[in-house]
């Protein structure tokens, strides 16, 4: 028998987490979105957030696309959440953001406090780019209708331990455990700049770069990702080798942020370990060959946030 077809021992813990997929954060071509969701309502992921959350001109698929694409997925028996934009400049980007908002089909997923407002008395997410950072917080959002938060990326174990401690009856608690490290927003397209192009006519520049652009250091070290009028890390967040650790705090939910290659065998190999089949370590390794650049996890340790203590 193969190890991949042999439990592994029980001491990791009872409690499963489940297995989400965060909005693709990159430009991708309406064919490309579709391929991918089509590819989703078979695997093994329980919850699949959708929608646009970086920039309103990225608008191949549009609101009423996203929603058939919901409807598709939850036919698969997946959770569907709406995500929202997380940073608005524009009324048109408001009308959007009260088309989300206003439908009751799907929880909607806040990624800012706008959001929130328009949100409150009713259920819904707030995704990691909300600054949620203790207790208090939790409890001002639970009160307002919170029923999961996901932990910024930023924060480390200990404070998440902290966290669920004091955490509202009723919250759910999710990591983003791969994917990206999504670090600053900002009103400049910076992709749009590099290509010597203004944000108003940006002429989809960003479609170019399905994994973002990489940026070097002057001593050729793979920095950051330019996303548009996001920053990301070059390196992609790995905590699969943290799930025993996640299971003993309660985490209910892992978060996987898309890639444009490879996310089939990402997904599987997360579903391997929290189905025990795989061990996370051994899972943890296979997963940094399928990374664009290479792993990170310092965030989660208290370190750096580009440091790779598993690896």
């Amino acid at each position: 028998m193969s190890a991949l077809q042999t439990p592994i021992a029980a001491a990791q813990g009872s409690h499963r987490p489940r297995l989400s997929l965060g909005p693709i954060t990159y430009y991708w071509p309406k064919e490309q979105v579709n391929a991918f969701y089509a590819m989703v309502a078979e695997a093994p992921v329980d919850i699949v957030y959708l929608g646009e959350t970086i920039c309103s001109k990225r608008n191949q698929v549009r609101h009423e696309d996203w929603l058939a694409i919901a409807e598709r997925l939850a036919e698969h028996g997946k959770e569907v959440v709406l995500s929202t934009l997380t940073l608005l400049e524009a009324e048109s980007e408001l009308k959007r953001l009260r088309a989300i908002c206003g439908q009751d089909r799907f929880m909607v997923e806040a990624n800012d406090m706008g959001a929130v407002h328009l949100l409150a008395g009713r259920p819904f997410a707030i995704g990691p780019s909300v600054n949620c950072y203790n207790d208090r917080t939790l409890g001002v959002l639970a009160r307002q209708g919170l029923k999961r938060w996901a932990l910024p990326v930023e924060l480390t174990r200990e404070t998440l331990e902290q966290m669920q401690r004091a955490k509202p009856a009723g919250v759910e608690t999710e990591v983003m455990a791969y994917g990206r490290l999504p670090l600053a927003y900002s009103a400049r397209c910076f992709t749009a700049r590099h290509k010597h192009l203004p944000k108003d006519d940006c002429r989809d520049v960003c479609m170019d770069y399905p994994d973002g652009l990489v940026v070097n250091t002057q001593d050729e070290q793979q920095f950051l990702v330019l996303n548009g009028i996001q920053t990301q890390s070059a390196h992609t967040l790995n905590l699969l080798a943290e799930l025993p650790a996640m299971r003993e705090l309660g985490v209910d939910i892992l978060r996987i942020s898309p890639q444009s290659q490879q996310m089939d065998q990402v997904i599987e190999l997360f579903h391997q370990a929290l189905s025990n089949v795989l061990d996370p370590a051994e899972a943890s390794i296979r997963l940094n060959a399928l990374m664009p650049v290479g792993p990170c996890d310092g965030y989660w340790h208290g370190k750096a946030g580009m440091a790779a203590t598993a690896a």
